[in-house]
């Protein structure tokens, strides 16, 4: 048996009807947990959609785990430590252990502001971190 997994997890469009959180009293409307569904090992990833004027209403920091936000739709803004940064599609925002965030659509942002939050800790990623092997004489499943 192979070693993965599918989720479907729907459209962008689609996203703000998932109700989840890491707890049932950290649960809310356009988010979900998605190492929650598949078993993953090294990283986390949840799915987040905000409409217009929603914000996290709170800040947090991690310790020991790194974040990457990738903003897929919507116009927004992260506060980073004593920074506001703004966000929209092709965003991509690594946050570090120690430093506070908080995030917000804007209240005028065209649509829902969507993003996937990876997370991950432990160890240092290797100076390579491609362990992977390439098989040229291996058709492609598609021809």
């Amino acid at each position: 048996m192979s070693d993965y997994q599918v989720l479907e997890m729907g459209g962008l469009d689609e996203w703000r009807g998932h109700y989840g959180g890491f707890t049932p009293e950290k649960s809310r409307d356009g988010r979900r947990i998605v190492d929650h569904e598949l078993t993953m090992q090294y990283i986390g990833m949840s799915a987040n959609a905000f409409e217009p004027g929603e914000e996290a209403g709170y800040w947090h920091v991690h310790e020991r785990i790194e974040e990457v936000y990738v903003f897929l739709a919507g116009r927004g803004q992260m506060g980073l430590d004593d920074d506001v940064v703004d966000v929209g599609p092709g965003t991509v925002v690594r946050v570090g252990q120690g430093v506070f965030r908080t995030w917000r659509a804007l209240p005028d942002s065209p649509e829902q502001l969507r993003w996937l939050c990876l997370r991950a800790g432990g160890e240092e990623l290797p100076e390579l971190p491609d362990d992977s092997r390439r098989a040229p004489e291996r058709p492609s499943p598609w021809s």
